[in-house]
């Protein structure tokens, strides 16, 4: 089976852009691509805990609305929700109402408020995991990995919630951490050229 189907310009790109036609753009603008912004990484680790159990497509089509709904992910706002604001939430049809996933990411707000206190910013704590090129293997081959691995174990000693090792190991993907576009992947170079160019956060 081919690793690789063709855009919608005819060059290649990973065989997961084929499940949906609006997978492409994210593919090529977004994915893979570092991030350096805490607001958007905590925005992607709360939307892959959302993801949990569910399709991407799902997630991507109310993006949006996730971003009207929790404040444009705002952490230091969020972590000042209440009760009125999970029932907001929970009314909201534009998003995922699922109540233990909500509760979720506004507790995983006011432990990145900590986070930030701790560690000076959310990038510079999560680049720190970035793996070294030595330790992946081939692109696409897994859903963990000793990194992923390892900042689950430490967030959740933070008191961190969705977090498990398959949830960073896709946030890790989006983010840049990892170049994981497939060989022959028309983005894969691309990525690689913003990687080399990114400062890595202290």
């Amino acid at each position: 089976m081919s690793r690789t189907v063709d855009g919608p310009d005819g060059r290649p790109r990973c065989s997961w852009c084929a499940a949906a036609p609006e997978f492409f753009d994210y593919h090529d603008r977004e994915w893979g691509y570092p991030v350096g912004d805490d607001r958007r990484l905590f925005e992607k680790i709360c939307l892959e805990s959302f993801q949990s159990g569910l399709s991407w497509r799902t997630i991507l089509a109310k993006r949006e609305n996730f971003r009207a709904a929790f404040r444009g992910f705002d952490f230091r706002e969020m972590a000042r929700f209440d009760d009125a604001d999970v029932a907001r939430l929970l009314a909201d049809p534009g998003i995922v109402r699922h109540r233990g996933k909500i509760e979720a990411v506004i507790h995983n707000a006011r432990r990145a408020c900590e986070l930030v206190e701790a560690e000076g910013s959310l990038a510079a704590y999560v680049w720190r995991f970035e793996p070294a090129p030595e330790a992946l293997g081939v692109p696409q081959s897994v859903s963990t990995s000793p990194a992923s691995v390892a900042m689950s174990k430490d967030l959740k000693k933070r008191g961190w919630k969705f977090v498990g090792p398959t949830t960073v190991y896709a946030f890790m993907q989006a983010m840049g951490l990892i170049n994981d576009h497939v060989e022959g992947c028309a983005m894969r170079p691309e990525a690689e050229r913003a990687r080399k160019a990114f400062r890595r956060p202290v």
